[in-house]
């Protein structure tokens, strides 16, 4: 025997082996319709019994093993049935021969066959055969099912005979001495009369009358059969035939233990305690057990406590037996499929640590030179194992292993597709998920060199497979999650294959479905750069929105009444934390700052970065970045222009790195400061631009206070003195001006010292308004030098003081005017504190700027 049954499990043991195969041409489609159809018949209750019989279909099995039918009966084909089509009825007696020649290649230990025949109609349809069925179509065969329980039943009624006709003692009669292939020719000329020989051959034939009494639903009655067969070999040291019979033993434990089965099926088996009375009942029988003279009453022989063993026990003499299969050769078959069988029995009883240790045996047991596929098929097997007993790691690298198998060298095709499957299902074991989200916690899980050379795989058999985007998708995983492990050369290589890829496939943000339904997530590069800070920025001062006031300084909104809530307060500090307390205006562009720097060993080039928003039309004016390499923080400016109004809230930003397309949202982002991300977006506003004829002046007449624009402009007046100011005013926005004040301050207390230094009339540039975009309005202002020197001690003592006198006024909107007058000079030979001078030449300072 050389091909393992992987699959096999310890309840195998009492399953009759039924082979299903088509004859002829017959699709693959309609075969297998009619092959789950039979399967679903695998258990079946004896009418005439309390015992049930239980089938194990094959449409494939190798003949060789069918020779070790005798060692182990469940090995054996005992059914067969065939499907085939013919629709004509000069093809029917081909189709037969067909099906005999078929019958022939089981023929040693077949007890009954079937054929199925699919379209023939007419005569020969109608001739009643106990193994042959006609239906007119896979469509119309309504009566499958039934066929395969009358066929189940003749299959019992045949074991039963067998069964029955090798536990009768036959007096005078020998008992054959039963082989397994490669013993027969050890045999020959061998005393048949010595005792020894004798024993044999009682041992080896009540081990398979033990298997054909598990077989035929006798579960005590074959604990008896196993258990002498134990004490005879072991007497002449048949080792080979000895490891089968505990073998069976333990099989028939494992059932009486686990009813559900270990196989996986839970609950596919009906539960073998409920059976147990019944079958006291019919093992005393007359002849049932009188082979060698031996007690029909097997309860009173072997109690029943010891007949089954214990689930420890069950492994024990798992363990012996395969060191017995483990003399031979030719059994490493026998041995593999022992060790696969005990591994699912210590999975069920939580025995880890024990079921590795027959794993690690299977791995090293030499079976003949195995092919390629079923290579693929040993390791995936393997791995399955080792998940089932929670050795998750272990289980990953042999299904990598396999998939290294796909394509292996000598594979005149290799399978891609197959090796990329595989790969995949190793995620899990190595701890590595396909979500970058997964990655973003901050704490990593597994072997960063392990996962990166996983990866490495999966993009170079992605790209075999001819699936480029798929290639771009995981090397972007690969180098943002792996980024920390990465050496300056594997980061360079990396980058340099990113881009070779990406220049005939883009990476994009689309999610990719693979064709066994798994989805990628994107890659967002949120490590290409690193942003730690995103901060909103408030309009240049020349563009801030202002709350208009009137002339009192009072603001024309009403102020609202103040209600406290306590269960609300909380509510309003997160909504306080996220709005900004300034505003956007329609139309203008606005600025948001970040703090990135660059990871790379090399620059990193950027290429369209802007920014992601929602809540309002958003238009984004891309940027282009060169970092340099390593850099510490960098400040980014992103700007973009709002087009409608109401509430924006900015999410994130996008990238363009090395060909692949990323949307990075701030909440995915660790680490990263920010002092709000959501701001109001007013409607457009007017914006005036103001000019003066005066020259400007190099001094400044206060501090701006932040809310209004002020310039200097300077002019030297006599006392008694008038001068004109032209100002110009100018709509460079979109909106209309509407509304103009105009306004004037004192910046001193000492009103005393002045008269009326200024005056205007509004009429005739009011006239103008409203003032269209583009338009330009002007009006004059009269400043007139009056001073009073009836106090003139007084008057010398404050210029003292001021050092000069200057007057000016500041322009905003709303428009203010405020006039200081100062001394131009002091006496440089004058002590400190004097009163004397000459006042009649005085300067006045005015203040020019642009209101928005």
């Amino acid at each position: 025997m050389s091909v393992p049954d992987y699959m096999q499990c310890a309840e195998d043991h009492q399953t009759l082996l039924v082979v299903v195969q088509p004859v002829g041409v017959v699709s693959e489609e309609n075969f297998f319709s009619i092959y789950r159809r039979i399967c679903s018949v695998s258990q079946l209750s004896m009418r005439d019994s309390q015992r049930a019989l239980f089938i194990r279909y094959r449409h494939h099995y190798p003949p060789e093993n069918n020779e070790w039918g005798d060692f182990q009966t469940h090995r054996k084909v005992v059914g067969l049935i065939t499907i085939t089509d013919c629709f004509s009825a000069r093809d029917w007696p081909q189709t037969f021969e067909k099906f005999h020649v078929q019958k022939e290649i089981y023929g040693s230990t077949l007890y009954d066959s079937r054929l199925f025949v699919f379209g023939l109609q007419g005569d020969v349809a109608e001739q009643q055969r106990p193994d042959v069925a006609f239906y007119p179509s896979y469509e119309d065969c309504s009566s499958v099912e039934k066929r395969i329980e009358d066929f189940i039943e003749s299959l019992f009624i045949v074991l039963e005979s067998k069964r029955l006709d090798r536990a009768t003692d036959k007096s005078g009669d020998k008992i054959p001495l039963l082989c397994v292939p490669f013993e027969k020719k050890d045999f020959v000329g061998l005393d048949t009369d010595s005792r020894h020989y004798k024993r044999r051959c009682q041992g080896r034939m009540r081990k398979h009358v033990g298997d054909l009494c598990l077989q035929a639903g006798m579960l005590q009655d074959s604990l008896v059969h196993y258990h002498m067969s134990v004490e005879l070999l072991r007497s002449v040291n048949d080792f080979l035939w000895l490891g089968a019979a505990l073998e069976g033993l333990c099989s028939a434990s494992v059932i009486y233990h686990y009813p559900g089965g270990t196989g996986g099926k839970a609950g596919s088996r009906r539960l073998q305690g409920s059976s147990l009375p019944a079958e006291a009942a019919n093992r005393h029988r007359p002849g049932a057990l009188t082979t060698n003279g031996i007690n029909p009453d097997t309860s009173t022989e072997i109690g029943r406590a010891k007949n089954c063993l214990s689930p420890e026990d069950i492994i024990d003499k798992y363990k012996e037996a395969i060191s017995y299969y483990s003399k031979y050769k030719n059994a490493g078959v026998i041995e593999l499929e022992a060790c696969v069988k005990a591994v699912r029995v210590l999975a069920i009883q939580k025995r880890s640590m024990e079921a590795s240790e027959f794993l690690q045996n299977a791995v090293y047991i030499n079976l003949r030179q195995l092919s390629e596929e079923e290579k693929i098929q040993r390791y995936s097997i393997l791995s399955e194992l080792y998940e089932l007993i929670g050795f998750h790691r272990k289980s990953a690298f042999f299904k990598r292993v396999a998939a290294m198998q796909c394509v292996a060298p000598s594979i005149a095709e290799p399978g891609w597709r197959a090796c990329y499957k595989l790969l995949l299902e190793t995620l899990p074991g190595y701890s590595l998920s396909l979500d970058p989200k997964d990655f973003s916690k901050g704490t990593h899980r597994g072997w960063a060199a392990v996962q990166m050379r996983l990866l490495h795989e999966l993009v170079y058999a992605s790209r075999r497979m001819g699936n480029p985007a798929l290639s771009v998708r995981h090397l972007c995983f690969l180098l943002q999650t792996m980024l920390d492990f990465l050496s300056d050369q594997e980061k360079k290589d990396v980058t340099q294959s990113l881009e070779s890829y990406t220049s005939k496939c883009p990476g994009t943000m689309e999610p990719i479905t693979l064709p066994d339904g798994l989805t990628l997530p994107p890659v967002p590069f949120t490590k290409l750069p690193i942003v730690r800070c995103v901060k909103l920025l408030s309009l240049p001062t020349s563009l801030r929105p202002q709350k208009m006031k009137s002339l009192l300084g009072q603001s024309v909104s009403t102020k609202s009444p103040f209600i406290y809530s306590p269960i609300i307060a909380h509510n309003r500090g997160e909504e306080r934390s996220k709005k900004i307390d300034f505003q956007w205006v329609q139309g203008d562009v606005c600025e948001v700052q970040l703090m990135v720097y660059n990871p790379m060993p090399f620059e990193l080039r950027v290429e369209n970065m802007g920014l992601l928003t929602s809540g309002v039309e958003f238009e984004s004016l891309p940027a282009a970045l060169s970092l340099p390499a390593e850099s510490g923080l960098y400040p980014v400016t992103l700007v973009g222009v709002p087009q409608t109004t109401g509430t924006i809230t900015v999410n994130g930003y996008r990238t363009t790195v090395f060909g692949v397309f990323s949307d990075c949202l701030l909440d995915n982002l660790p680490g990263i400061k920010t002092s709000g991300s959501t701001v109001e977006v007013i409607p457009a506003l007017p914006r005036l631009q103001i000019s003066t004829s005066l020259p400007r002046s190099a001094h400044s007449l206060q501090p701006s206070s932040g809310d209004e624009i002020s310039t200097n402009v300077s002019v030297q007046l006599y006392n008694g003195e008038t001068q004109p100011l032209i100002i110009t005013l100018e709509n460079i926005g979109t909106e209309p001006l509407e509304k103009l004040e105009v306004t004037s301050k004192i910046l001193t207390t000492k009103e005393k010292l002045f008269g009326d230094f200024l005056s205007w009339k509004l009429e005739e540039t009011l006239a103008q308004f409203p003032l269209q975009p583009g338009k330009v309005a002007t009006f004059t202002i009269s400043i007139k030098a009056k001073l009073d020197f009836s106090c003139q001690e007084n008057l010398l003592q404050d210029l003292s003081d001021d050092g000069s006198s200057v007057s000016g006024f500041p322009l905003s909107s709303p428009f203010r005017q405020v006039v200081r007058p100062r001394m131009e000079s002091r006496p440089s030979n004058a002590p400190e504190g004097s009163k004397t001078g000459d006042l009649s030449h005085l300067k006045t300072r005015a203040l020019e700027g642009v209101c928005g």
